[in-house]
């Protein structure tokens, strides 16, 4: 198994800071490039589909994103469907400006390496479009809509200090466990009705 970082866990101070962007030289620095290489290992042997510098305890603005389709076998096609899910190849974001595109928002069950064992609801925009830079510090344009938006907005929070706790319907917070017991087989709109509702 390729060398993996320390995932930082929620009650860790970096989680809650605002990274520090990075210049282009910074970003080709054998330094910065090998930061990257290693969060690509840890989110891989997570695994995960994203992965935040504050996550391995650096306050930088990168963050690594994959949606791999190997993931994606374990779920009905028509859960994939309704989450707007396909695969989405490695790539990394630096120093991102994020705008939400009007539309109807989205929600549903998330989860996070950096509060392991537990998933809640979370309502998110289903379409952004991203500014940001690539690993070689050139410029990129990002337009997603379904679960790669909610993949991109979970990790841009991360850069700026917000977990998914921050968003969630309090009501619907639960370990995994707890999920699969009184939560998974529920309809969506009913799961979500309930964590709404006192």
């Amino acid at each position: 198994m390729p060398l993996s970082l320390k995932i930082s866990t929620v009650g860790d101070p970096v989680l809650r800071q605002v990274g520090r962007e990075l210049t282009a030289d910074e970003i080709r620095s054998p330094s910065i490039q090998q930061l990257i290489e290693l969060m690509r290992n840890t989110v891989r042997n997570a695994p995960g589909v994203g992965l935040a510098a504050p996550q391995v305890g650096q306050s930088l603005q990168i963050a690594v994103i994959e949606d791999r389709a190997e993931y994606q076998k374990v779920i009905p096609q028509e859960e994939l469907a309704r989450r707007g899910r396909r695969p989405v190849p490695f790539h990394v974001v630096i120093n991102p400006r994020i705008r939400l595109l009007p539309g109807p928002e989205a929600t549903f069950f998330e989860g996070c390496l950096s509060l392991p064992d537990f998933t809640a609801l979370v309502p998110r925009a289903t379409r952004v479009e991203v500014d940001c830079l690539d690993h070689n510090g050139e410029p990129v344009h990002i337009k997603a809509e379904g679960w790669y938006a909610r993949i991109l907005q979970h990790e841009i929070d991360h850069l700026n200090g917000i977990m998914y706790t921050d968003r969630m319907l309090g009501r619907s917070f639960s370990t995994m466990e707890n999920h699969a017991r009184f939560w998974k087989d529920k309809p969506l709109e009913e799961a979500i009705a309930e964590a709404e509702n006192p």
